[in-house]
């Protein structure tokens, strides 16, 4: 089962991280998204809002894959796992927290920064795999790096990803999708800026569609 939200994923090849503050904001979000040509989005954990926009992107709008970020427990893998969404997105790799998404049959995708915590991630049979914080661990260069003694295994890099950079990474053929928040910030969520959310979405949709 994880296999082909794993290969949904990296169909997509971008991952919106959303920080949403008001569940209001959902509908139009989602939207202007879709239009904009996304089809997977990761709704962190990180405000109030976040349960209730993972429940209604996974039940209004069947076009988007919906994952949830910022996974940092198990009890946090149940709340999820029950609000719909398909995959988990953590910014370290933790044990209970893998086991648990895989028994939800949730594709855990746990952060990893380094050759050792890559080895963790592989005996625990992953192979889809977030490179954080991307940028300031070397970038495109530093996967390059891993790729080599773990030909296997595949990235989502994020962290100081943007319009600008983006390209670099998408050329990489370690990596499965890229992640990131340029083409819809906390601050054009809140001020309900959909059109832009809508244009940077289809530019980087464009990007992704060329590599």
């Amino acid at each position: 089962m994880t296999d082909s939200i794993a290969a949904a994923v990296a169909s997509a090849g971008i991952v919106p991280v959303l920080v949403i503050d008001d569940v209001a904001s959902g509908p139009q979000l989602f939207a202007a998204l879709s239009e904009g040509g996304i089809r997977c989005v990761e709704i962190t954990l990180r405000t109030d809002a976040a349960l209730g926009l993972i429940e209604l992107a996974a039940r209004d709008f069947p076009e988007l894959l919906v994952g949830a970020g910022t996974v940092l427990s198990v009890a946090d893998v149940d709340r999820v796992a029950d609000a719909g969404a398909r995959f988990a997105v953590s910014p370290g790799f933790d044990d209970a927290v893998v086991a648990h998404s895989l028994a939800r049959g949730m594709l855990p995708v746990p952060g990893v920064a380094t050759a050792t915590e890559v080895t963790r991630a592989r005996a625990a049979g992953l192979s889809h795999l977030k490179f954080f914080p991307a940028e300031p661990l070397g970038g495109v260069a530093a996967i390059s790096a891993l790729s080599g003694p773990f030909a296997d295994v595949r990235f989502m890099p994020s962290g100081g990803l943007t319009a600008s950079n983006s390209a670099a990474y998408l050329r990489s053929p370690a990596v499965f999708a890229i992640s990131g928040a340029w083409m819809a910030t906390r601050e054009m969520i809140a001020a309900g800026d959909w059109s832009t959310i809508t244009r940077l979405s289809r530019e980087v949709v464009d990007a992704v569609g060329t590599r």
